[in-house]
C-alpha cells in the first residue's frame, strides 16, 4: 500500500470529522518523536498526516527528501488500536557540490502495520503507560525500499505535571538491516517535555535518539526538536515541528507541518 499524498486523504473525510464530540480532546502521536500513551478509543478512526522536508550535507553531497507522512489508527477496543503508517510518496534530491551534479529518486515509502495497547491511565506518582509494536513491510517502491523487513516495540510513559505540563518518555528496541542485507538490533529513546498554554495552544520540546547503534550499523542519530499544536476542535488538531540534528549521523534538519483528524 502507498499513500499518494498525505493531505489528498483530507477530501475524503466527512465534515463531521469537524465537529466536537463529546469526551476528551484527540491527542496524535505526531509532530514529536515520543508517541503518547492514549489509543484513540473503539471503534474510532484518526488519520494523522502532513508534509516533511529533511535537509542534509555531508561528505560533499547536499541532500533534500520531502516525504508526506501519514498514520491511520483504528480502534479495536477500548485500551487498543490498530495502525497503518508510511512516510507515503518521497522524493529525495542529491547535489554533489563538486561537480555540480544532480540526481533525484521518486517512488513511495515501506509501510508498517502495527498495534497500541494502552495498559494503565496515571495513578499519583505512576505514569500512563502504553506500548506500540510495529512491523515494518519492504514493500516500498524498489530505490527506496529497506533491503528486508524490520520492526520495533516501544515503551512510553506519560506524568502529568504542575503548571500544565506534561512529561513523556519512549524507549524500545528496533530491528533492522544494514545496506549489506545483515540484520542489527539498535535501542531508542526520547523524551519530550509539553506545555498547554491554554485549552488550543501548547508546544513542546523533546530529545530523540531515534537510533543507538554500532558504527558499522548506522551509529546513533539524534536530534533536538520543538513544536507547537493547535486545537481547531475536540477532533482536529494542526502541528508543526522542527529538528536540528546534533550528530554527524543525524540530518541537519527535519520541518513538518500536519493536520491529524478523529472520527
Amino acid at each position: 500500500m502507498a499513500i499518494r499524498n498525505g493531505f489528498a486523504l483530507l477530501w475524503l473525510l466527512p465534515l463531521g470529522a469537524c465537529a466536537a464530540p463529546d469526551g476528551d480532546a484527540i491527542a496524535s502521536d505526531r509532530p514529536d518523536f515520543v508517541d503518547s500513551s492514549t489509543v484513540v478509543g473503539k471503534h474510532r478512526f484518526q488519520i494523522e498526516t502532513g508534509v516533511a522536508t529533511e535537509r542534509d550535507r555531508a561528505d560533499g553531497v547536499r541532500e533534500r527528501t520531502d516525504a508526506t507522512p501519514t498514520l491511520l489508527r483504528y480502534g479495536v477496543g477500548d485500551d487498543w488500536e490498530l495502525r497503518l503508517e508510511s512516510d507515503g510518496r518521497l522524493r529525495v534530491t542529491s547535489d554533489e557540490l563538486a561537480t555540480g551534479n544532480r540526481s533525484r529518486v521518486t517512488g513511495y515509502a515501506d509501510v508498517s502495520v502495527g498495534a497500541k495497547w494502552h495498559v494503565r491511565d496515571a495513578a499519583g506518582a505512576w505514569p500512563a503507560l502504553g506500548v506500540v509494536a510495529s512491523w515494518d513491510l519492504d514493500s516500498g517502491s524498489r530505490p527506496l525500499r529497506a533491503q528486508g523487513k524490520g520492526g520495533t516495540l516501544r515503551l512510553g510513559a506519560e506524568w502529568d505535571l504542575p503548571g500544565d505540563l506534561n512529561l513523556g518518555l519512549v524507549q524500545g528496541l528496533a530491528w533492522q538491516h544494514r545496506d549489506d542485507g545483515g540484520r542489527f538490533t539498535s535501542a531508542l529513546f526520547g523524551i519530550v517535555l509539553e506545555k498547554s498554554w491554554n485549552e488550543r495552544l501548547s508546544t513542546f520540546i523533546e530529545y530523540s535518539a531515534r537510533q543507538i547503534a554500532r558504527a558499522r550499523d548506522g551509529g546513533s542519530v539524534s536530534t533536538f526538536d520543538i513544536g507547537a499544536g493547535w486545537l481547531l476542535s475536540k477532533s482536529v488538531k494542526l502541528d508543526t515541528a522542527l529538528s536540528r540534528g546534533i550528530n554527524r549521523n543525524a540530518p541537519d534538519w527535519n520541518w513538518t507541518a500536519g493536520v491529524s483528524l478523529r472520527y
